[in-house]
């Protein structure tokens, strides 16, 4: 059985009386772009203080991959690390920042590094308390995705850059990805998430929700159908997993669909249908889902 990149076994943190992280039991697969959603105060941060070592738990446990996250030193030398934050060293410039973060980690690519810095634009020959907000993070990310670190750890770490950098973003994560590294990405931009991500787990109030492919997840919810046909009405009362159905004008229906559409489609193709749209879900639409269903 493959390694997990990182694994939690009933990880909780209390602070006080308040519940940080509630019991989080999660596995996340070696070689995965794996997202980590939830709003600010749902436990993201606080999970990722707990792998870093840089808080203790109340109780329960964490590895990045055989090692126990309790051991800092260790699990550091499998890792990279982006906080949402980036605060770099005043004085020195961002080739030294990159040349100094290269040689404490776990080893850099130094023509991937170089083509990073072209492609995410950044002069290095600024000082860092002469940078951006963006700017730092830009050079954050070049050195987590130039290092051979086997898990890259990736908090918040598009905050500050404009679209096109983003996109250079998405481009790193998969060629990340294709060199055989594990991205743990929390982040609260569906979109990103909804980009990249293999798989995505939902946290809510410090407690695990769900964890499932984009595309699972999309199925798990209903699909909004239009149908215009011109012969009879189709009969789909009896169908598995339409629900809601309503007539728009004399020719077009309109459903929920959960499920596979098989069933659906069969019993539509007994109608002269003109035509079939299906409207999945958003990762955003299925989240908000999540947290209604969470409150009710």
């Amino acid at each position: 059985m493959a390694v997990a990149a990182i694994r939690t076994a009933a990880l909780t943190k209390n602070y006080g009386r308040v519940q940080a992280l509630d019991g989080l039991d999660l596995t996340v697969p070696a070689g995965q772009v794996f997202g980590f959603l939830g709003p600010n105060g749902a436990g993201k941060s606080t999970t990722i203080r707990l792998l870093l070592g840089l808080a203790r738990p109340s109780a329960g446990r964490a590895w990045i991959f055989d090692t126990d996250a309790a051991d800092v030193a260790a699990a550091h030398r499998s890792l990279a690390y982006v906080p949402a934050d980036v605060t770099l060293w005043p004085a020195l410039t961002g080739a030294e920042i990159l040349e100094l973060l290269g040689r404490v980690g776990s080893g850099v690519d130094r023509a991937y590094r170089d083509e990073l810095v072209d492609r995410f634009a950044v002069d290095l020959s600024k000082p860092g308390r002469a940078y951006s907000t963006g700017n730092r993070q830009k050079v954050a990310l070049i050195a987590a995705f130039a290092t051979r670190a086997p898990l890259l750890v990736l908090d918040e770490p598009t905050s500050g850059l404009d679209p096109l950098m983003e996109r250079e973003f998405q481009v790193a994560v998969a060629q990340a990805r294709e060199r055989g590294q594990t991205v743990f990405l929390s982040s609260h931009q569906l979109a990103e998430v909804e980009a990249v991500c293999d798989q995505v787990a939902i946290l809510r109030a410090g407690r695990l929700v769900e964890v499932a492919s984009v595309a699972q997840l999309r199925r798990l919810h209903r699909s909004q159908v239009e149908v215009s046909f011109t012969g009879a009405t189709p009969d789909l009362s009896a169908v598995p997993g339409v629900d809601a159905v309503t007539h728009d004008g004399p020719a077009r229906l309109r459903f929920t669909l959960a499920g596979p559409p098989a069933p659906a489609l069969r019993a539509l193709a007994d109608a002269q249908v003109d035509a079939v749209r299906i409207n999945e879900p958003t990762l955003e639409e299925i989240f908000l889902d999540y947290y209604t269903q969470e409150s009710r």
